[in-house]
């Protein structure tokens, strides 16, 4: 065959790959795995044999019986610190080298996968969280756009690079499918195998109990995924500045991702402290001149620690009646009569508030209570240690 017509012959497999790869059924976990091991094997036969041919006649190279050391894994630096991460410092994982290269074809096949070919090809993922409904598949997937559907989804951000170290270019994505108003996710790596399909090389990290969320997917230049994970999802109420957040790093070790760098769990939040009300009776007082019926309650409020409290904010005051002095007079905010942002008080620190309100004709009707709650300076809430002792219900004095 003539040099023009192999460049033919070349361009003509490269366009049908290009047309047809993305839309073919993967061949699954195993078929890939399988794929890396015989590129790893042929790479490696095929440098010997090139080596073999040029140093050693020919008779002395069917004599040949034995094989040499093997080849010795090219060590890197460790990845870049990763942004310092909120929450106090955790075990972490024991660094290992960068995934092992083993040979080098120049056959290889491309496994740089585009968002519209993923989002094109059917893919085999790996198993969701067992609390996912039946709609979460993993087997022939077609990924959608993110959407309000509990259907698997292709997450924002595609990441290119050689992730298994066997010298061609792989593909890390996100993946989720909707749990309620939540989100189960996963980071997976895909490749190509030597027909071209996309496959499957395995669950990176996946959400779980202890770790909630997955927030940021990067690529070290050697090899290594760098996750960003979270203890909390923010959804259903819960505000985007609770979650604590690390940075770990997952490698592959031929059969699959183990972390080998960044913190293994998640402590209690360091931002967060214990605070305690308790209360006394509630006073009633006559009616007034205009009809009007006062009451006032006197609580106490305690800061257990470890961290200082900037505001105290007080909820649940229209259970009572209309905020009417003492010291809720001196609230920065009232939102409808439903709460009220206090100073706050130090580690180990104990106040007692006296509040008044006016009684209307709806008294006794619901239950009258009170919750304090751990504001910070731009009255938002906090989470407390502790929350069972955090609030009151408040009965009146006979």
């Amino acid at each position: 065959m003539t040099e023009s017509e192999e460049i033919l012959v070349s361009n003509e497999f490269d366009a049908f790959r290009s047309e047809y790869g993305p839309v073919v059924r993967p061949a699954g976990t195993d078929a890939v795995r399988r794929t890396v091991r015989r590129r790893r094997r042929v790479a490696v036969a095929v440098a010997a044999a090139a080596v073999l041919s040029v140093v050693l006649p020919v008779g002395a190279y069917a004599g040949l019986n034995r094989t040499g050391p093997a080849p010795t894994p090219g060590q890197t630096g460790q990845p870049s610190a990763p942004p310092t991460p909120s929450g106090s410092p955790t075990p972490s994982a024991t660094p290992s080298s960068a995934p092992t290269t083993t040979g080098s074809r120049t056959d290889l096949p491309d496994g740089r996968i585009s968002r519209a070919q993923l989002l094109a090809a059917r893919v085999d993922l790996p198993d969701w969280s067992s609390s996912v409904p039946p709609t979460c598949t993993t087997d022939g997937v077609r990924l959608r756009e993110p959407d309000q559907e509990s259907r698997p989804e292709l997450g924002d951000g595609i990441h290119h690079g050689d992730v298994d170290g066997d010298g061609s270019t792989d593909t890390v994505a996100l993946v989720a499918c909707r749990l309620g108003e939540a989100l189960d996710k996963q980071v997976v790596a895909f490749s190509r195998d030597d027909a071209g399909r996309i496959v499957t090389l395995g669950q990176v990290v996946g959400t779980r109990e202890g770790l909630d969320d997955i927030t940021a997917v990067a690529l070290t230049a050697d090899g290594r995924v760098r996750v960003e994970v979270a203890d909390i999802q923010p959804c259903c109420g819960v505000p985007d500045w609770w979650p604590q957040k690390q940075w770990r790093t997952y490698t592959w070790s031929g059969g699959g991702f183990d972390q080998t760098a960044g913190p293994t769990r998640f402590e209690v939040d360091p931002r967060l402290t214990d605070l305690a009300m308790s209360a006394d009776d509630l006073v009633l007082g006559s009616i007034d001149a205009d009809g009007d019926r006062y009451v006032s309650v006197t609580v106490k409020v305690t800061n257990k620690g470890p961290v200082d409290v900037p505001r105290l904010g007080f909820h649940n005051l229209s259970t009572i009646g209309e905020p009417a002095g003492g010291d809720l007079s001196e609230c920065r905010t009232v939102q409808a009569y439903e709460s009220c942002s206090l100073d706050g008080l130090a580690a180990g620190e104990q106040r007692s508030f006296t509040f008044r309100f006016r009684l209307d004709s709806t008294w006794g009707e619901v239950t009258p209570s009170l919750l304090v709650e751990h504001l910070d300076e731009q009255d938002r809430n906090w989470p407390d240690r502790e929350r069972s002792d955090n609030s009151v219900i408040l009965r009146a004095s006979r």
